[in-house]
């Protein structure tokens, strides 16, 4: 019935579309298995994408050949480019999505995309061989062969979803848990723990006071997430803003004791950063009111997101507090929050390519590695769909450095210093941020993406015409002279000094109050000798003049992390002949078993002493 896959990707989530997408569009023979057709590329949670740090990663996707920047930019009904009063290495997009529209893309691109199957079914096994997985079984009793398998099973393994004392399997509301696999990897030796996440009520936008809030409209220009011309929308919906308070969390206190997390009912550990309403007013007593978002979920539908009140208290509870939210008087609720518990599998038992360090041909990616979020759940698919096509083929790994992606900054969090808590991506976990930019992640990385045979002739074409076009305006600028009696009017009005004496126009743009665009509207020399270039042309030029200084250091501290990442580690190293190496460290190494040396350096409680002790016994 079936034939011989290169890769089976089961789960059909964000991190199991990009999988699939990017092994096939690589070359190999796909299978896609998915519960529910009906529900490929689902937003089971808040209906967007992007946002700070999470708008990096979808460019990166987009820049290496994934579809999540595509996706979200047809399917967007607002824009906005966050932390633009911060230095661009902040600035980070995020969409409003039509959470209907955007799985319904997804689906459409997939069907479009040669190489990739569909199949209907729960996988409840793996076919392991000689200690590698060769395909899986499913739970109408078919064993489907495989050089390779992915696994995105989100939040449905053995997951248990909870409403106040209420709780029944599953891994979304109205669609059943996945049971097998958590018990089998088990058997095979792999450490699985339980963590947790919550969603909040969705209401009828027809029932709410918007007069009662602030209106939070998008961007004027829309830019975007995909490197390629998408059709962006012409009109926006706006989204609100208004308030919990003190009476909103007096009511919900009284729903505490029947709450699965102070009841002691849920087990698994939840998102730090994203806490439900009722951990927030629990942490952070002191405040009298916590910020909510109302988002609408579509173009065409009433049904309306309420951001920031994730909860699994009561649902009578849910509703008497949210009535007393300004606006929400007479809410109306289509469904209540609810937390579900779900299993992971702690990623320290991963390799940089995702592959399992005890069964190979096996690839992990998303939620069941303990992230949250969807794109770091895409980017993971990504870059397991890539491997998992590169073994298949026998070819070699992708992976990528933390100095080359915000992609590669996760990956390697993950690998070196596990989780405990659902991870989520910020600004601040790259150290490296200002050379890992939004406006950059083509340049960084379409070349490798072109090398593979994701990115089109045309995507690598266009780069070359930026890169190109950026240095051309670089040129012009070095060449260009400006008196003082032609530019003293304009820095004035940018609250400027005025020139000593004549200066090249490169030189007065490193001045804090000073952009390219601000030059060209200001300054006609300026104006005539950069007509014909584009917004993104002028922009990245902007950018890599402005801030030269502090892109260049950060580059020297890359060449100077480079040098460990270079130093390789034996796989089969001995640690226990290292008697000076303190207990953690030797307790780490040997169980995660360190690659290189910065990896190694990277691992939570090694110390620099532990890696100078590593270093000596390598010959070093």
């Amino acid at each position: 019935m079936f034939p011989e896959y290169d890769v089976i990707v089961v789960g059909a989530g964000h991190a199991g579309c990009e999988a699939a997408a990017a092994a096939a569009n690589l070359g190999s023979k796909v299978l896609l298995v998915t519960m529910n057709m009906q529900t490929i590329a689902q937003m089971s949670c808040n209906p967007a994408m992007g946002g700070i740090a999470k708008g990096q990663i979808v460019r990166e996707i987009d820049a290496m050949g994934g579809y999540s920047g595509i996706v979200t930019d047809l399917s967007m009904i607002q824009f906005r480019m966050l932390n633009l009063s911060k230095g661009p290495a902040m600035w980070s997009p995020r969409a409003q999505s039509d959470r209907m529209l955007f799985a319904a893309t997804w689906r459409e691109l997939l069907e479009k995309t040669p190489n990739v199957d569909f199949y209907q079914d729960m996988v409840k096994g793996l076919v392991v061989k000689d200690g590698r997985a060769c395909g899986v079984v499913t739970g109408l009793g078919h064993e489907i062969k495989s050089k390779s398998v992915v696994l995105t099973n989100g939040t449905f393994l053995n997951g248990i979803i909870h409403i106040g004392e209420k709780q029944f399997g599953g891994g979304r509301v109205a669609e059943k848990a996945a049971t097998g696999i958590t018990e089998q990897l088990v058997e095979l030796g792999f450490e699985s723990d339980r963590l947790k996440t919550g969603t909040p009520p969705r209401i009828d936008g027809r029932s709410l006071d918007y007069s009662k809030m602030e209106e939070q409209k998008g961007d004027d220009e829309v830019v975007g997430f995909s490197f390629t011309d998408t059709k962006k929308p012409v009109e926006q919906r706006s989204c609100w803003i208004t308030y919990t308070s003190q009476k909103v969390h007096d009511t919900l206190k009284t729903g505490f004791d029947r709450s699965p997390m102070y009841a002691g009912r849920i087990e698994g550990t939840g998102p730090r950063y994203c806490p439900s309403i009722e951990d927030k007013i629990n942490r952070f007593a002191e405040r009298e009111r916590h910020q909510l978002f109302i988002e609408p979920e579509g173009w065409n539908t009433i049904e309306i997101y309420v951001n920031g009140f994730s909860t699994s208290l009561p649902e009578e509870v849910q509703y008497a507090a949210l009535r007393l939210v300004p606006g929400f008087e007479n809410v109306r609720v289509f469904r209540p929050g609810y937390a579900i518990e779900y299993d992971y599998f702690p990623p320290t038992q991963l390799n940089h390519t995702l592959e399992t360090k005890i069964i190979s041909n096996l690839f992990f990616a998303g939620q069941i590695n303990g992230t949250t979020g969807y794109e770091e759940a895409a980017c993971q698919g990504l870059m397991a769909g890539i491997n998992a096509h590169q073994k298949a083929k026998e070819l070699d790994p992708v992976i990528l450095k933390r100095s080359d992606a915000y992609i590669g900054v996760l990956i390697d969090d993950l690998i070196s210093k596990g989780t405990e808590e659902p991870y989520r991506m910020f600004t601040s976990r790259a150290e490296f941020r200002t050379i890992l930019r939004q406006d950059n992640a083509d340049l960084r990385l379409t070349e490798l993406s072109y090398r593979l045979g994701l990115a089109s002739q045309e995507r690598m074409d266009k780069v070359i015409s930026k890169k190109e076009g950026v240095e051309k305006i670089k040129d012009i600028l070095k060449e260009i002279s400006l008196e003082p009696a032609e530019a003293d009017t304009f820095l004035a009005e940018n609250n400027s000094a005025p020139l000593p004496q004549k200066q090249k126009a490169i030189q007065l743009l490193l001045r804090p109050n000073i952009s390219l665009d601000g030059m060209m509207a200001g300054l006609p020399k300026i104006k005539q000798a950069l007509t014909g270039f584009t917004e993104e042309v002028i922009e990245q030029a902007d950018i890599q003049i402005k801030y030269n200084v502090y892109i260049e250091k950060e580059r020297e501290l890359v060449k100077r992390m480079n040098q460990l990442e270079d130093l390789l580690i034996p796989e089969n190293f001995d640690y226990d002949r290292i008697v000076s190496l303190s207990a953690e460290a030797m307790q780490k190494f040997k169980r995660i078993k360190p690659r290189t040396l910065g990896q190694a350096s990277r691992i939570s409680g090694v110390n620099p002493s532990d890696v100078q002790i590593l270093m000596v016994y390598m010959g070093r």
